[in-house]
């Protein structure tokens, strides 16, 4: 029997009720990446057909050894695994890792009596990730503690590596660490700085500083902002979308166009995934007449669209159709693209101003679109294209399609949130 202790940087077991040790079979895992075992009692680290040693109380209990391996059990990639929250399965092989995902995808589609033709998954690699959310918290006076929650704490992990991110974005925590030196005038003050990869630099919105009752930071703590981001050669720095600190101005490529960022933008999180579910829209959206692009965010595929048909996009961000519309105005070669602001939850789409419409894609976040759904629902369109970063709401989503005559033809399963338990896809539906 092999009989193997947790490794070293796997976190200490947190306060449980007291109790023995249980040895414990492992036979499936669940939604967040946890191993099952009969109860359910639940272990984090664990793969399906191990025996292991776990601890604690309750349903969800904590790994004391792992006693006998899976043949899929690997060496995690980083060294904060199991204490950093960020990520729940680099200890499993690729292969069986990626197929439990679209097996996930097609257990929850199931929970709607949706079966479908499942593609083969787009899988993000390793250095690809091109936006984080550093937590900081108060260092010294040079420079902050950045990174990430702890698995299930409030804790601070600070990062030193990041495996699943750019290499561009890890070689910039020094520089990010003393960014973060000076925003803790406020003893309340705790910050997050989500940094973004363009083609100009790091472009850094910073939420969390308190402000004091002067209003924001002192003119002091603003000067040293500046001039650590100058001498980082960021791109960008803003405090709740107002300039700190600009260099030059943010910006994409999408398709045929260049679009400036306004401050905290919403981009894919891999360029690679953007690439493969833009080329996968596209292809399903060959043919179309007149085409609706709903939750449009700053264009990920209002300008490929367009390249096929004159497209009509709605978003609840003014800033990112302002952005969207600049951009428009420069792009060689686009059937047309009418924007609008509008906030699609409270305000959806009609079925009537849907006459004309014989395709919509909808990308909404991850409470979906049940309100524009309804809608699609009512409305003659033929086709629609749902993205989707949470399956659960999608698979609701759909099911109300369903039931107003569509098919859901295929699903494009993509793993963008490398060694985590999120999934996304792209669905076909037609009527």
């Amino acid at each position: 029997m092999r009989h193997a202790r947790r490794p070293s940087r796997a976190p200490a077991k947190p306060s449980a009720p007291a109790g023995p040790p249980v040895d414990l079979s492992i036979e499936s895992l669940g939604g967040e990446g946890d191993g099952v075992a009969a109860g359910p009692i639940y272990v984090p680290f664990t793969l399906p057909g191990e025996r292991v040693r776990a601890v604690g109380g309750g349903e969800r209990r904590e790994l004391d050894a792992v006693l006998t391996a899976s043949p899929q059990r690997i060496e995690p990639a980083c060294r904060h695994f199991g204490v950093c929250g960020g990520c729940a399965l680099q200890h499993w092989t690729h292969k069986a890792y990626l197929a439990w995902k679209v097996e996930r995808l097609v257990g929850t589609l199931a929970l709607q009596h949706i079966e479908t033709e499942v593609l083969a998954p787009f899988a993000a690699a390793p250095g690809s990730r091109r936006r984080l959310a550093l937590h900081a918290r108060k260092g010294s006076r040079e420079a902050a503690r950045v990174g990430f929650k702890a698995r299930k704490s409030w804790d601070l992990v600070e990062i030193d590596e990041c495996p699943v991110s750019d290499p561009r974005l890890v070689a910039a925590l020094p520089a990010l660490r003393r960014l973060a030196a000076p925003l803790f005038e406020h003893p309340k003050s705790a910050p997050t700085l989500h940094v973004t990869l363009t083609g100009a630099g790091l472009d850094i919105e910073i939420t969390g500083v308190e402000k004091k009752s002067g209003g924001g930071l002192t003119a002091d703590a603003r000067m040293t902002l500046a001039a650590i981001a100058a001498e980082a050669d960021f791109a960008r720095v803003t405090i709740d979308g107002e300039a700190a600190y600009l260099s030059r101005q943010p910006a994409v490529r999408l398709g045929p166009v260049v679009v400036a960022l306004p401050p905290g933008a919403f981009l894919q999180a891999v360029p690679a995934a953007e690439a493969a579910m833009v080329k996968f829209v596209g292809e399903a959206a060959a043919g179309a007449d007149r085409i609706a692009d709903l939750y449009c965010g700053v264009g990920t595929f209002t300008f490929r669209l367009a390249e096929i048909a004159p497209v009509y996009a709605a978003e609840g961000s003014a800033a990112a159709i302002r952005a969207l519309s600049s951009a428009t105005a420069s792009a060689p070669g686009l059937k047309g693209i009418t924007a609008e602001t509008r906030d699609l939850a409270k305000r959806p789409v009609l079925a009537e101003e849907l006459k004309r419409t014989d395709l919509v894609v909808f990308d909404p976040p991850r409470a979906g679109a049940l309100e524009q759904t309804a809608e699609l629902a009512r409305s003659k369109v033929s086709r629609v294209i749902g993205v989707s970063c949470n399956p659960a709401t999608f698979a609701r989503d759909a099911r109300v399609l369903i039931d107003a005559g569509f098919s859901l033809d295929r699903v494009f399963p993509v793993d963008q949130f490398l060694w985590s338990p999120h999934v996304e896809l792209v669905g076909v539906f037609t009527r």
